[in-house]
């Protein structure tokens, strides 16, 4: 018999009414603002009201080796360990991104887990959900507009000689925030704007980035409450004038409306894995083009009501979990009690020269060549960051027991410990070993703060000693671009803040075809970006682009209904 597929499995599955889920987090209907019988937010004010008074749980993250580009099972091991830890009786909640409607229609398909580790309903959440991508893009679009609108009249004055360009004035080639789309479309990566008549506007080059790459969705996932938002909010910065300073949000007067357009948006989502584990879903931004982590506000909501929280980093440990360590922990005040570091046979025998449509086929060889990468992303977590780390090989059915008997034994040779992961087939059952293994690991509690960096080093220090330490280059080679982009946004104290990589997620290095463990090569920083609201500064690595393209074949093409009006395709 074939496995039934992830759509068959969430239309099967018997859904618990939210309010029925929201009781095992000791939460009351009148906290909670429904959205039909099966989603919900909670009321921000529980989430003041549980910091206060509650202390918190075990932290658990949830990261990986580099994946093959459809992803190796991060989400799918985040919702089974939930309720692996359910299985053993021990009280847990989980915290994961938002899915981006970018990657749903694109190559990946749905951002849900799969088989018997999902969250449902799998449907509303892949799409539009409770609307919060929406919102960040209507923000972030409103804020490109009044931008623009304050260049447009600026500049009708000027050329109507009722005032002059002074160092004040915005700089209409400075422009830098772009509008974004939820959809991955690269023919809106660079445009000109303003095209046509001097009313309708002013031209000037720009282009649009995914929603998930807006810092407005930063800013949303790292505000702790509503006056946090307000405040980052009112510090991102918009434009340069012509004497070089910043132009903030806070300056063009619409933040009021940005804080009203955000105002559900800031509140997380509640749902339920497919074993009624409470989920809570909120935030999505991207972790090779932003922090990839969930929000400030639904990560702490879990650690205050459970002892357990099980989050996630988006793709592989260089990105996600380290941004997660280095920026998202610097908010939370703590480390992770354990990590689990994400691994396939697959994902190995590619990093270990085969190629992508023969990674099925079983291949020894391949799998020992290519666990150089998972001894990277291992020994970073262990040795640069100080965290217990759990390996966890999420199991596939093409994978041989030969291969998963080298795995083990690649593992043990690391001394590291190994939990074989089933969730995908069997649910929480399918991961009751990584639960206790993870509980064995952090028996200590939540670990002390341990970044890569110090903040008081200057911003290029901190580049430096990321990419030696955790990337394993040989150095940084720095553009004219960058270095211009560096000396200004220096002189406004941004050496204080962390940094924020973007980067390619398909290698360790800022060259997506180099695999495995690449050595002998320098990070080229091509570009700076200051996201004040967010407080990080943005380095632009290799030939990465923040708007996605779809592939030559995309999710798009097989989404759709079935004869029985169910929703096909989105897995």
């Amino acid at each position: 018999m074939s496995m039934p597929t992830d759509a068959e499995i969430a239309q099967s599955a018997t859904l618990e009414p939210i309010t029925k889920v929201a009781e095992s987090l000791e939460l009351g209907p009148d906290q909670l603002e429904l959205y039909g019988r099966y989603k919900a937010k909670i009321d921000l004010g529980v989430v003041d009201e549980r910091r206060a008074s509650r202390p918190r749980g075990k932290l658990v993250l949830v990261t990986a080796m580099t994946a093959t580009r459809f992803g190796d099972g991060k989400t799918v091991t985040s919702i089974g360990l939930a309720q692996g830890l359910g299985k053993t009786n021990r009280r847990h909640c989980l915290a994961l991104r938002e899915p981006s409607l970018g990657p749903t229609f694109g190559i990946k398909g749905g951002a849900a887990g799969g088989g018997y580790a999902q969250v449902l309903p799998m449907e509303d959440i892949n799409m539009h959900f409770t609307g919060d991508l929406h919102a960040i893009t209507s923000a972030n679009n409103l804020l490109a507009a009044a931008t623009d609108n304050r260049v447009h009249f600026e500049q009708r004055a000027i050329r109507r000689g009722k005032a002059e360009a002074t160092d004040a004035t915005v700089d209409p080639e400075r422009i830098v925030w772009r509008r974004v789309l939820d959809i991955c479309d690269r023919q809106l990566r660079n445009c000109t704007l303003g095209q046509g008549k001097a009313s309708d506007g002013f031209p000037h080059q720009s282009g649009f980035d995914i929603t998930a790459a807006s810092e407005v969705m930063a800013v949303l996932a790292l505000a702790k409450d509503r006056a946090d938002l307000r405040a980052r909010l009112e510090r991102m910065v918009v434009a340069w004038t012509k004497g070089g300073q910043p132009v903030r949000a806070g300056e063009l007067g619409c933040i009021g409306a940005l804080e009203v357009l955000l105002k559900d948006a800031l509140a997380p989502n509640l749902v339920q894995t497919i074993e009624h584990t409470p989920a809570l879903i909120h935030c999505g931004p991207f972790a090779n083009i932003a922090h990839g982590c969930n929000s400030i506000v639904a990560t702490e909501l879990a650690l205050h009501s459970a002892d357990w929280c099980v989050t996630e980093a988006g793709f592989a440990a260089d990105l996600g979990a380290e941004k997660f360590l280095d920026i998202k922990c610097r908010e939370l005040g703590h480390f992770p009690a354990a990590v689990v570091l994400v691994v396939t046979c697959r994902a190995m025998k590619l990093h270990g020269g085969v190629d992508l449509d023969a990674v099925g086929a079983e291949n020894v060889e391949a799998i020992e060549a290519g666990f150089a990468n998972v001894r990277v992303h291992l020994d970073n977590l262990r040795r640069v960051y100080g965290v217990p780390v759990v390996v966890s090989l999420n199991r596939f059915h093409f994978d041989s027991d030969a291969e998963i008997a080298a795995v083990r034994r690649l593992v043990e040779a690391e001394k590291a410990d190994l939990a074989l992961y089933e969730g995908f087939a069997r649910g929480g059952e399918g991961a009751v070993e990584l639960a206790d293994k993870v509980a064995a690991a952090a028996e200590g509690g939540n670990q002390a703060l341990r970044p890569v960096y110090d903040l008081d080093m200057s911003l290029k220090e901190k580049v430096e000693r990321l990419a030696r330490e955790v990337y394993r280059a040989d150095g940084v080679d720095w553009s004219e671009e960058a270095e211009a982009d560096l000396a200004r946004i220096q002189e406004h104290g941004a050496d204080a803040l962390p940094i924020c990589v973007a980067k390619t997620q398909h290698s360790i290095s800022d060259n997506p075809k180099l695999r495995g463990a690449p050595s002998g090569w320098r990070l080229r920083v091509g570009g700076l970006r200051l996201s004040a609201g967010a407080g990080f500064v943005v380095v632009r690595t290799g030939d990465l682009m923040l708007m996605p393209g779809m592939p030559k074949r995309s999710a798009a093409q097989v989404i759709g209904f079935g004869p029985d009006g169910n929703i096909v395709g989105l897995s």
